[in-house]
């Protein structure tokens, strides 16, 4: 925890709604993305390793997580309002090109916000959760349940209130065990009739990458906010796929690393690992380099140095343009 001592915080107006930022150093802007369910608290080991090394980081808690806003309506977690929130937080700074680093929906806004608006990104560097092209047939959600069934955690997300319901069987300390301390390679299925936070497991001993007291810090700000903002996202992916539409076809031309673990979620099983280090991948992301690490899904912490040495090492090279 010492390391976030000089860690300021504000809330910042954009795009109608209050957006808290953590924030440290001086010089080149990098913004950090984090994903479901998580806070700017994910980036921990990042934001001063970055502020050190002469970047001035800013960590928002994206709308519905923390202190920032949570808009009521799931039509108001959409792609497009994600990204506008993002061009303002870049507006208040004044900086016209940024570096952008995303995790998991951190990555999903990275990946839009370098489709909308290029001329606002000077390199991305996004973990976890590649880039897909929109289908032209059906949408995301769809998809998954045809593939995967209702067992399906995109699926059983949808419904306003039941993810919540089920998830209220737990405290909000088991609830952040059971998705961040997630081992689990194949894809998130629940068996027939079980919702998907009773199928995963709590584990009973702490990887040595997290303390119980961070843990806490997730959970009593979960507490507060409650989860129905970050399950929002899910219930605005069929909306994302109608409004996506103009952009079909269309390719992120950023300079691109992307990093993943080689243990993540359907890294194997459903063919992500053939996906990015194939051609389908590279067609629509051009400028783009692919790292593989040994890690799961919330590498940004576990796996703390070697994901702030990669993020590093790629951001220099646009430095001093």
């Amino acid at each position: 925890m010492s390391e976030l001592i000089n860690v300021n915080h504000q809330r910042i107006k954009t795009n109608g709604i209050w957006i808290h930022v953590a924030e440290q150093g001086t010089g080149p802007l990098v913004l950090l993305l984090h994903g479901f369910p998580e806070t700017w608290y994910s980036w921990r080991h990042q934001i001063s390793f970055l502020a050190n090394h002469g970047y001035h980081v800013v960590a928002p808690d994206l709308r519905g997580y923390g202190d920032s806003d949570s808009p009521l309506n799931p039509n108001s977690y959409s792609v497009i309002h994600l990204v506008g929130d993002l061009i303002g937080l870049l507006d208040h700074f004044g900086d016209q090109q940024v570096f952008v680093v995303g995790h998991d929906w951190g990555a999903i806004a990275g990946w839009h916000l370098s489709l909308f608006r290029p001329d606002r990104v000077k390199a991305l560097v996004n973990l976890s959760t590649p880039y897909f092209q929109r289908s032209q047939t059906s949408g995301f959600v769809d998809y998954f349940r045809e593939h995967f069934g209702d067992g399906c955690y995109l699926f059983q997300f949808q419904e306003p209130g039941r993810a919540e319901r089920a998830f209220a069987r737990y405290d909000y300390l088991t609830v952040m065990k059971k998705f961040l301390l997630l081992t689990k390679t194949d894809n998130l299925v629940a068996p027939p009739g079980m919702e998907i936070i009773d199928y995963l497991e709590t584990p009973s001993v702490l990887p040595k990458w997290i303390t119980e007291e961070e843990l806490q810090v997730y959970a009593e700000k979960f507490q507060e906010s409650g989860f129905t903002g970050p399950l929002n996202y899910y219930r605005a992916m069929n909306l994302n796929w109608e409004l996506l539409a103009p952009w079909q076809g269309s390719k992120i031309t950023v300079p691109t690393k992307f990093i993943i673990g080689d243990k993540a979620i359907g890294f194997e099983s459903i063919g992500t690992r053939e996906y990015v280090t194939g051609d389908v991948f590279k067609r629509f992301v051009p400028n783009l380099e692919v790292v593989i690490i040994d890690g799961h899904h919330f590498i940004q912490q576990e796996k703390a140095q070697e994901v702030s040495d990669e993020i590093l090492s790629f951001l220099r090279k646009f430095t001093m343009d």
